[in-house]
């Protein structure tokens, strides 16, 4: 069975009006990013029960940890980040959560990704001692101008890491604003350690007001997800599909499109998994 999750965070800033959206939806599971306009590692313990205590009473659980570990530049100072780190291991066991998504680190603009490749796999494997320590998974994501970006750099971290507690989460949209084909080009060399399906979507061609490749409700753009999720199917895949709208104004939290947009985003993903008799819950 394939489960709904997703960046609620992007309906409101508010944790009650997530909830109540996920609850109208039928959305057992959050990947939990930011409650009250507060980054999750930034909350407070206080914060961090009392959104427990609405999530459990909701009955809604965590799908991820949505962390912005490994979010910074590869030359920036490592120290505190490593905290940063450990806390976010502790947050996802306080809220029963096995995955923690987190990044390779930015690369300085102009500068060749493999000068650095020593300095991420150290900081990388970093995370997953931690990770292997506290029984949760590290999930990297595949965001653009990180080392892991493209599908070939992904396949080495996950090559060198070479631990079940670090994996793989497959952002179609991110692969297009970084030139390459989700399905053609990306899955078949990343698809064995996908653990995890960011449900967005973008445009190869089409610009937003910032000049990036627009963010597209999934099956409206180039990230072939019909496709992709033929062969997710085809692979038996049963974990998480998290819907990350972008629709609406982007910051550090996300793009705030609102209930309605937001909203366009499931029935998107819904649609394609319906068409190919898919259930989910």
């Amino acid at each position: 069975m394939w489960k709904l999750s997703g960046f609620a965070d992007e309906a409101s800033r508010d944790l009650d009006e997530q909830i109540a959206l996920l609850n109208k939806l039928g959305i057992k599971h959050i990947e939990f990013r930011s409650a009250w306009g507060i980054k999750v590692l930034d909350l407070t313990q206080e914060q961090l029960e009392e959104a427990k205590a609405k999530l459990d009473a909701a009955g809604i659980k965590l799908s991820s940890v949505g962390s912005d570990i490994g979010k910074i530049f590869i030359n920036e100072p490592f120290e505190d980040h490593l905290k940063r780190a450990a806390h976010a291991v502790e947050v996802a066991k306080f809220f029963g959560c096995d995955y923690i998504r987190m990044f390779s680190f930015f690369i300085p603009e102009g500068e060749d990704p493999a000068q650095y490749r020593g300095e991420v796999m150290d900081r990388s494997r970093a995370f997953v001692r931690l990770a292997e320590a506290g029984g949760v998974t590290m999930l990297h994501e595949n965001e653009k101008d990180i080392y892991g970006d493209i599908p070939e750099r992904v396949v080495d971290l996950i090559t060198e890491m070479d631990s079940p507690h670090y994996r793989g989460i497959f952002d179609p949209a991110n692969y297009v604003q970084c030139g390459a084909k989700p399905v053609d080009e990306a899955y078949p060399l990343v698809k064995d350690s996908t653990h995890y399906l960011h449900v967005k979507d973008a445009s190869a061609t089409e610009l937003d007001a910032n000049g990036h490749s627009k963010v597209v409700p999934a099956g409206h753009g180039d990230g072939q997800f019909p496709e992709l999720i033929a062969a997710l199917k085809a692979d038996g895949y049963e974990g998480f599909l998290s819907i990350e709208p972008h629709l609406g104004d982007f910051n550090a939290f996300g793009g705030l499109c609102g209930p309605d947009l937001w909203t366009d985003a499931y029935n998107a993903i819904t649609k394609i998994l319906s068409d190919q008799d898919i259930a989910w819950q």
